[in-house]
């Protein structure tokens, strides 16, 4: 089934980088997140983005939003790279891929002709009642951010 704007978000509980465990019930009534899959620490795309979610901190707080990035990648990398760039959000460390296959990021994908599974760059924007508000998939990094936060802005 594809996520779409008005469906329930899928629960689950994350391993971080630096906050321990995360649980998206445990925002509900008191959050909204910002769920976006990125494919690979440390890579230009997903430094660009990881940069402009950080530079919008303050005003995604003051939305009442919280972030969460990501990846396959494991606990020390995303501490690696959330340290290399000052990165201020928890990055999620989804080891046996139950996340990204919940919200339908996995795919095949195909680079110089050889195809391979990997994360589609996708973002989740999900009301503190746990229903996902916004979905951009195949996101194109320039500006990405800054939409995310203008949809933030207009949830109560």
């Amino acid at each position: 089934m594809e996520l779409n704007a008005g469906n329930f978000a899928p629960d689950f509980t994350i391993e971080t980088d630096n906050i321990g465990q995360f649980s998206l019930s445990g925002q509900k009534g008191k959050k909204n997140v910002v769920l976006y899959f990125y494919p690979k620490d440390d890579t230009p795309g997903c430094t660009i983005e990881a940069n402009d979610f950080t530079k919008r901190q303050k005003d995604f707080d003051k939305a009442d939003t919280i972030i969460l990035g990501v990846s396959r990648d494991d606990v020390k990398s995303h501490g690696k790279f959330r340290d290399k760039y000052c990165l201020t959000f928890p990055l999620g460390f989804d080891e046996t891929g139950s996340v990204t296959e919940a919200y339908g990021t996995w795919i095949e994908k195909s680079m110089y002709g050889k195809k391979y599974m990997g994360i589609q760059r996708d973002t989740f924007l999900i009301d503190k009642e746990g229903k996902i508000a916004n979905v951009w998939r195949k996101v194109k990094v320039d500006g990405h951010a800054e939409e995310v936060l203008e949809a933030a802005q207009k949830l109560k």
